[in-house]
Formats: C-alpha cells, structure tokens, sequence
C-alpha cells in the first residue's frame, strides 16, 4: 500500500558549486542563480518542489552565498519556507548534505528530498517520494537514460528497481554496462542523512552511496523519462534556457514561442529572434540583427547587423555592428568591436574587449 502523502514536506537544495564549467557566466553569478528563461535556475527547482507538497527548503550554500540570500529571501514570495546551511569551505555533496541537515524538522523515518543545484528536470517528484516509501528505501535516486553514459556514473538496477552497483565514468565500452545515470535528485530517509560523517568533505555519490549499498541498505533506483539536462557547461545552459522557451521542456510561465523577450527590453522591427532565445530585461538587439537560440542576459546590446547563434551573452556585454557569434560565451560588461567574428567555443572574461 502506498502511504499516503504529508503536509509539510522538507528538501534540501544543493547550490553551493562554483560553476567552474560555466565560466565566465559564474565568475559573477552563482550558477544556480543564472536565468534559464528569464528565471533563476534555483527558483525553477524551488517552484517544482513546492508543486509536490515541499514546503520547507534547507539551502546549501557556499560561493557566494549573499546572492541567494538578498533574491531569495526567506520563501515568502515563492511560498515555501527557505532556511540558508552556509559551509565556510566546500564539503562536496554529501557533506553539503550533512551540513544541510542541522536545520531539518523531519522525524527519523520521514522523507527529505535532495536537489543539485544545476539541473533542469522533469520528474514527477511526488512520484519518486511514493515510490520510495512504498520500497520502504533508505535512499531513492532519479535514474534517467542517455545515449552516451561515459560522462555520468552509471547506477544498474535489478528487477525489483534496487541498484546493485555504482561505477564511475566509465573509460572503455566494456565498463558501460548500462545506460541508466544518476540524475542528481534523491529522497532519504531523514535517519539515513547521519550516515554522513559531519564537517567532513564527503561524494554523496563515490562514498555515501556505495557504503550504504554495501552495509545491506536498501538503494531504490527510479527511471523516469521526462526531461532532464545537466546545465554544466555554457552550451548546455543555451540549450536548457532555450528548450524553456519552446516548449521542450518544462518551467515556463509563458507559452512555448520563438523567443522570450522580458521586461524593458527593446527589439528592432525587422531584427529576427527565434530558436528560443531569451531577451533579458533592459537588453537591446537592434535593427537587422538576427539571434538564434541564444540567451541575452539583462543590459546586453547586439548591434545593427551583428548574428548571435548558440551563445550566452552577459549582463551588459555589447556585440557591435556586424559581429559573427557562434556557439560563445560572452562574460559580463565585455564589448566586441564592430566587425569582428568569434568563433564556436570562445570565452570572453567579463569586462575583455575583443577588435579586429
């Protein structure tokens, strides 16, 4: 039978990474605050979460952590209950967990939720909670399928949805023994988080994970086919932020369209966005531009003529006349001159100034 569901459910809510990937995006911005169409990636998780019942989220953070605090506040206006488990050096997964986990009203056998903090998902949480305590689990992960596992750790299940084994990346075809990856969202069992050793930099998923499988505890493994995407690298982030935009993927309070233009910004008459590129607020894109799946962060300006494909242009940056931006990254307050051409995989620090 499975229980039936509680008022008043806890998560914690793991946002304390420093986004090296996603450089120079998080040399200003924390990356879970990094808008994935036009919303911060922690108010899009917090949003999904309360929607299962949660009502109570425990924050783990660390760089900087005033970010989070001065958006966010205490929940109010979002509807849940934000409490703030600052680490004064990072403790790695599951030691931001334990860290997390002093300030949870939860009783040893109830259900807390965990997210990382750079992720876009789908899932049906209340789902993966039910099915944790119907399991009677001490821990229930979200599985998801991928085509190329090499990237992830791969965590193969029996016939009963148990895992029996957790591998890191694999590195030869033969160490692929499945295509079922660790989509970074759990449910412990409350009692279960003190297995983590306290002040301690701790992998929830290289130590906590394959401990408890190894101690006899029962790991459930939850494939859900929904959307996932990890948003670590630039590109990935474009691409998250754009699936929004469209429709792909789940989060929008908008209808799927072309392009998503915000607040104050101003788009010439005869510019064309699409692809689901997202217009920050105040930002600029002027006449003969053209911007494809792309996200232009708010004060950005794109230049008569310039084409942006695929990038990620920071707060305040210019592109100028005639510029060619393919697949970049382009940091806070960075100008590119007229005329000039960056191309796929560029990185432009904030505040740099590329000329011809």
């Amino acid at each position: 039978m499975v229980p039936v569901k509680s008022v008043g459910r806890e998560a914690i809510l793991l946002v304390g990474g420093e986004g090296t990937r996603l450089r120079p995006l998080t040399l200003t911005t924390p990356k879970p605050m990094l808008p994935v169409a036009g919303v911060p990636i922690t108010v899009h998780q917090i949003k999904r979460a309360k929607a299962a019942g949660i009502t109570r989220i425990i924050l783990g953070t660390s760089y900087r952590s005033d970010v989070f605090a001065d958006h966010l506040g205490n929940g109010a206006a979002l509807g849940v209950d934000i409490v703030y488990a600052h680490e004064e050096q990072p403790l790695g997964t599951g030691g931001a967990i334990r860290n997390a986990a002093q300030f949870l009203r939860s009783g040893p056998s109830e259900p807390v939720v965990v997210f990382n903090g750079d992720v876009l998902s789908g899932v049906d949480i209340d789902m993966l909670i039910e099915r944790h305590l119907a399991a009677d689990a001490a821990v229930s992960l979200h599985l998801t399928r991928v085509d190329d596992p090499r990237r992830y750790g791969l965590v193969p299940t029996n016939s009963e949805d148990l895992v029996t084994d957790f591998r890191e990346k694999p590195q030869t075809e033969q160490e692929i023994i499945t295509d079922q990856i660790n989509a970074g969202c759990y449910v412990f069992r409350r009692d279960v988080v003190n297995v983590i050793p306290a002040d301690t930099v701790v992998s929830v998923e290289r130590e906590t994970f394959p401990f408890l499988l190894q101690s006899g505890a029962r790991v459930l493994g939850v494939v859900d086919g929904s959307y996932w995407l990890d948003l670590g690298t630039p590109w990935d982030y474009v691409r998250g932020s754009c699936d929004v935009v469209t429709g792909i993927a789940p989060g929008s309070d908008h209808a799927p369209a072309e392009c998503l233009v915000l607040a104050r910004a101003s788009v010439a008459e005869d510019a064309v966005v699409d692809g689901g590129t997202t217009v920050g607020e105040s930002a600029i894109v002027e006449a003969g531009a053209r911007i494809h799946s792309s996200v232009l962060l708010s004060g950005a300006i794109v230049e008569a003529g310039a084409h942006v494909t695929a990038s990620a242009i920071g707060r305040r940056a210019r592109i100028g006349a005639g510029c060619v931006v393919t697949g970049a990254v382009i940091g806070d307050d960075a100008v590119i001159d007229d005329g000039v051409v960056v191309v796929d995989g560029s990185r432009i620090d904030p505040g740099q100034r590329l000329s011809i």
